[in-house]
């Protein structure tokens, strides 16, 4: 009973200095008192080396869409710059937001020097390595647990590289309109096979890179996003071509880029050579001609008319396995 009471005159408390019945604790009454009272601008600081949101925006207007609107401009969400919530864990039981300043460090001495930039961390000045520690003290979990040590980070390609804060041209805040845009200013061989004459998703806006990459680090090859080798990746979506078969086709188990290029190719099915040329790297000594069908074999052989065409498709559909108890030579 005595704890419900306490809590009740609490509550009223808060009521009552909530509506201005009250004054707060503490409140100066004197005229001196009122003369060291702090300004609007320093009593919205969580702490003393913090100038607060209002006093950054108070010069750099030009940034005020950055807390405004975006991802960092949630305050509803723990963990962003603007949510008090997110400042808990690093800076006490402070229930201010930090704002601009959870990112580019205390400013208090910035702005009472005239803006000297030497007394505020800028992103510019930093290295891509150094701007990503700013990062990751908050982007740490699901997709960005193994940026540490991975491809980029170890490359010198940072978060700023790719994304802009307070000048993003596209979605996730990436400085290129799209993916495809951005990816191509450093993958630019990759790119360009998209353009190839196959039918190629990327090209057609139906898959992006990081539909098979997770370019914020992987425990796996070539960064994918699923599984842990090139074929379980291609399965994700490739389900049927999963197995396991009664029949195994050696290069399907081994590697799907044996044959396939799934950045693009000029064959069909985006192979990585022309049927039947394809086949016979591998099937040089096959009840067929084992020489590659060129002219000579087209104007003197009947076998010469595998070269038209699906070419060994034709007969043997189930390149990538099959159960049928006969299915020893892949046939349909």
């Amino acid at each position: 009973m005595n704890s419900l009471r306490t809590t009740l005159a609490r509550e009223g408390l808060v009521a009552a200095r909530a509506f201005g019945c009250l004054p707060p604790v503490g409140a100066a009454t004197t005229t001196a008192q009122e003369a060291g009272k702090p300004s609007s601008v320093q009593a919205q600081a969580p702490h003393g080396a913090y100038a607060g949101t209002a006093a950054c925006l108070s010069c750099h207007e030009d940034r005020a869409g950055t807390v405004t609107k975006g991802p960092h401009s949630h305050a509803f969400r723990a963990g962003t710059p603007m949510s008090p919530k997110g400042c808990q864990a690093c800076h006490g039981d402070t229930k201010a937001e930090l704002g601009c300043e959870a990112c580019h460090g205390p400013g208090k001495e910035h702005a009472e020097s005239s803006g000297d930039k030497t007394k505020i961390r800028r992103f510019a000045s930093l290295s891509p390595k150094d701007a990503s520690e700013t990062c990751v003290s908050c982007h740490f979990r699901t997709e960005h647990t193994f940026w540490a040590g991975s491809q980029h980070d170890e490359r010198n390609v940072g978060c700023t590289t790719c994304h802009s804060v307070h000048a993003a041209a596209g979605d996730k805040q990436l400085k290129a309109a799209n993916e495809t845009a951005l990816c191509s200013q450093c993958h630019r061989a990759i790119v360009n096979k998209t353009l190839r004459f196959n039918h190629m998703p990327v090209r057609e806006e139906k898959l992006s890179c990081s539909s098979c990459h997770n370019v914020h680090g992987a425990r796996n090859v070539k960064l994918l996003k699923e599984g842990g080798t090139i074929n379980e990746s291609c399965v994700s979506c490739h389900g049927e071509k999963r197995g396991p078969f009664l029949w195994e086709h050696f290069p399907v188990t081994e590697n799907c880029t044996t044959c396939h290029d799934p950045h693009g190719s000029n064959n069909d099915r985006m192979l990585v050579a022309k049927q039947p040329f394809l086949c016979q790297r591998c099937h040089v000594t096959s009840r067929h001609p084992p020489t590659v069908y060129d002219g000579y074999l087209l104007n003197t052989s009947t076998n010469a008319n595998k070269i038209y065409g699906r070419s060994c498709l034709v007969c043997h559909q189930m390149v990538h396995g099959s159960n049928a108890p006969s299915g020893k030579a892949f046939l349909r």
